[in-house]
């Protein structure tokens, strides 16, 4: 059980203290436009952390792995979609309407870096193609995530206009690429102050909820969200969680005979969404005040997604096939 609470996030606390922040004392008028300016540097900021991290050098070594990487970004931005898609044709009518757009955004997202970096390596994967595969993901959810949303969601009223392409290449795109051309100067320092940085970062993540679901408060759209559709919601999200994780599991042994490093690193890279990415994203694309309850669901996976491949990965490095090949190995 510690082993298990040490892997989840103690951040997933911090955003609900702010999400019930914001439903107490919501940013109103000028301090909303103030806040909404804010959180804008904040987002480009994240993603110029993002350009400084990733390591080019890193990233083309696991590039040999290409089947592995293919089959990564067809899950993450095929699989993912297509279920999305059908859960919300299934829940329609059970769900509103703002969490069924949820649903479908959350499974338009990239992959996460970190927590598929950290649980491919617990679970004794491939580690350096996760690396290059997770950071593919994110670099390349830039534009797809963008373009599935505008494609899928057409009959929620996104739109996506000249305004909205200026936008993520101004916020998403150039700092990222100016964070890549820094990186050889700045790469060293970010690396000794990163957990400083990291603070900034996930700063930089909070006050973008705070915008959001203050933005909900004020316009008083929380009424449409019951107890019972947070439960369904849930459930929801942990069936869709399991089947992609059966599925990746199955085209990684089955479809593709991947050795067994390389079919860890398919499942914990192509079952995961991105909630650094997909914040910062999703809130371009919504700028309405139902942006609260439409990324209500991508938080919510975010941490099912955390305890589910917590016990996975422990799972995978104490399984019997997985010691007797570590030790062929050694």
């Amino acid at each position: 059980m510690k082993k298990l609470l040490a892997l989840l996030d103690p951040y997933v606390g911090l955003m609900m203290l702010v999400i019930a922040l914001a439903a107490v004392l919501p940013v109103h008028g000028r301090g909303a436009a103030i806040a909404a300016t804010t959180a804008d540097v904040a987002i480009a900021f994240l993603f110029f952390l993002y350009g400084t991290r990733l390591s080019p050098r890193a990233a083309l070594a696991g590039l040999v792995h290409w089947r592995l990487h293919l089959a990564i970004l067809l899950c993450t931005f095929a699989l993912f979609p297509a279920l999305g898609l059908g859960v919300s044709h299934l829940a329609s009518g059970v769900l509103p309407p703002a969490l069924l757009v949820g649903v479908v955004l959350l499974c338009l997202m990239p992959s996460t870096v970190q927590s598929s970096i950290a649980f491919t390596s617990i679970a004794h994967g491939n580690v350096a193609a996760a690396l290059c595969a997770a950071s593919l993901s994110n670099f390349l959810g830039v534009f797809i995530s963008p373009l599935l949303v505008g494609w899928l969601l057409q009959t929620s009223g996104v739109v996506l206009s000249f305004d909205v392409f200026r936008d993520i290449l101004l916020q998403l795109l150039a700092p990222f690429l100016v964070g890549q051309l820094v990186r050889p100067w700045l790469g060293a320092w970010i690396q000794r102050h990163k957990t400083v940085l990291g603070y900034a970062d996930r700063g930089s993540i909070l006050l973008i909820i705070y915008v959001a679901f203050s933005k909900g408060m004020v316009e008083n759209i929380w009424h449409e969200v019951a107890v019972a559709d947070l439960l369904v919601l849930l459930a929801v999200l942990t069936l869709l969680l399991a089947v992609v994780l059966l599925l990746t599991r199955f085209i990684g042994r089955r479809l593709l005979s991947l050795p067994i490093e390389d079919e860890i690193a398919l499942q914990f890279c192509g079952s995961k969404k991105s909630l650094a990415s997909g914040l910062p994203i999703a809130s371009l694309l919504f700028p309405g005040p139902q942006l609260g309850i439409i990324l209500l669901p991508l938080m919510l996976f975010h941490q099912i997604q955390l305890i589910v491949c917590a016990v996975l990965a422990r799972s995978y490095a104490a399984a019997p096939a997985r010691s007797v090949s570590a030790q062929g190995a050694s």
